[in-house]
């Protein structure tokens, strides 16, 4: 096998590759007995005609079409490998030559992965975000947990007030025709919640059970149908039932029932601790990728659209995931949300962008810089995801994470370090 190297644009590189003619008459003689036996020649049993009878009934290139799949499978990676290419993608293959007893050859046009140039990577000057816990934080967890654990009372008399849940029966119409989704029974709805449009629940104060009223507002301009846009609204609605919320006093009692602590003041802590610690961590995850980001900025790449196209592949295939647990698929989605696949595989490529960049900008820290994952890392790695599967015995799974998921975990470990290192070289300012 020779091969002929052309860059042919910055990421597109062609191989042309040359065939021994012996080669090439053995991937014919592959070709031949994976074939003979769905020939029917006169004279021949089925399958047993020779493969020169075979050619002169059914043309020169019967076999032609299986010899290139075995050369080109035998001969591209050996080619890739001998020029040290990346590939992206699957090459396009253009047949030069194709004769019986004669050389094969071909040409493999590929995009590969492009080069990186990382000008300056170290000692970036990056901003720290910094968040503080107020007491009004704390007050907030405070009347999240008194709502938790509020009792639910029915409201005989009375009207409905702010904090109140009002069931409900409603049906909307725009220009005085009734428009899809806009009807509901029995809908619990938290006055103040926010839960609908406008100032609907606002319009709902004052009402009592039994009334029925016409609540009219404006969709918002963008709210995500083409149809309801902006729109004017006017809302009937029935009040079958009013329920009021008994919120329990925020005391010692109350701190006892809902967790380990005994007092008000021991609870307040625990919450402005774990407040902290929350906010610690994103400060952590921010300030890396705000260092990531610095670096991404300063270098010099060109991002051949095959790779954006792949990751957006990736991220569509994540949210029909997602969808799925909620019992939704994408044509549902797209549908409830007025989108198609191409306005959403659209809104997810700056994304997708910035993703591929950052793992070619780490992909060249690790490369610069010689950082290396160790065995004993990868088996620390495989260990927790075995961990993860909630084997009662992780270990018996590691050999196993680590034939199946090593390369995987490599990289990760690897990513992990070049971040650490931009991060550790980098300079905080506020």
């Amino acid at each position: 096998m020779n091969t002929k190297f052309e860059k042919i644009e910055t990421n597109i590189v062609k191989l042309e590759i040359t065939v021994e003619k012996e080669k090439f008459n053995e991937a014919l003689q592959k070709a031949y007995k994976k074939n003979v036996k769905r020939f029917n020649i006169p004279g021949f049993r089925k399958g047993k005609a020779p493969m020169n009878v075979i050619k002169r009934y059914y043309g020169e290139g019967v076999f032609f079409e299986d010899a290139i799949n075995y050369c080109c499978e035998d001969t591209y990676p050996k080619a890739v490998e001998e020029h040290n290419l990346a590939p992206v993608d699957y090459p396009k293959i253009d047949i030069v030559q194709i004769e019986s007893g004669k050389e094969f050859i071909y040409t493999a046009e590929v995009t590969v992965r492009p080069e990186v140039t990382l000008n300056e990577y170290k000692g970036l000057e990056v901003k720290k975000p910094s968040y503080s816990v107020s007491d009004e934080d704390v007050e907030k967890q405070l009347k999240a947990m008194q709502e938790k654990n509020a009792r639910i009372m029915s409201k005989e008399d009375g009207t409905v007030e702010k904090s109140d849940i009002a069931i409900i029966d409603f049906e909307g119409f725009i220009d005085g025709a009734a428009f899809e989704g806009g009807k509901g029974e029995d809908y619990s709805l938290e006055i103040g919640s926010g839960t609908f449009i406008d100032n609907f629940e606002e319009q709902l104060v004052g009402s009592k059970v039994g009334e029925e009223k016409e609540i009219n507002v404006t969709f918002p301009e963008k709210y995500g149908r083409d149809e309801l846009n902006g729109k004017p609204a006017t809302f009937k609605v029935a009040i079958k039932e009013i329920k009021s919320k008994e919120l329990p006093e925020l005391d010692d009692e109350f701190t006892k029932e809902v967790s380990e602590f005994d007092t008000l003041e021991e609870l307040k802590a625990d919450i402005r601790k774990k407040a902290e610690e929350a906010n610690a961590a994103r400060e952590k995850a921010e300030y890396q990728e705000a260092v990531i980001e610095a670096v991404c900025e300063k270098v010099e790449v060109e991002i051949p659209q095959v790779m954006i196209n792949k990751e957006i592949d990736v991220m569509v295939k994540d949210l029909e995931m997602r969808l799925q647990y909620q019992g939704l698929d994408l044509e549902t989605y797209y549908q409830y949300t007025n989108n198609t696949e191409a306005k959403v595989r659209e809104y997810m490529k700056e994304t997708a962008e910035k993703r591929v960049k950052t793992e070619l900008v780490l992909e060249k820290v690790v490369k610069v810089e010689n950082v290396e994952a160790t065995e004993d890392e990868i088996k620390a790695k495989a260990t927790e995801m075995a961990k993860q599967y909630g084997s009662q015995e992780p270990e018996k799974l590691v050999d196993a994470v680590i034939k199946t998921q090593g390369e995987y975990l490599k990289t990760q470990i690897l990513n992990e370090k070049a971040v650490e290192l931009l991060v550790s070289s980098s300079k905080e300012i506020a």
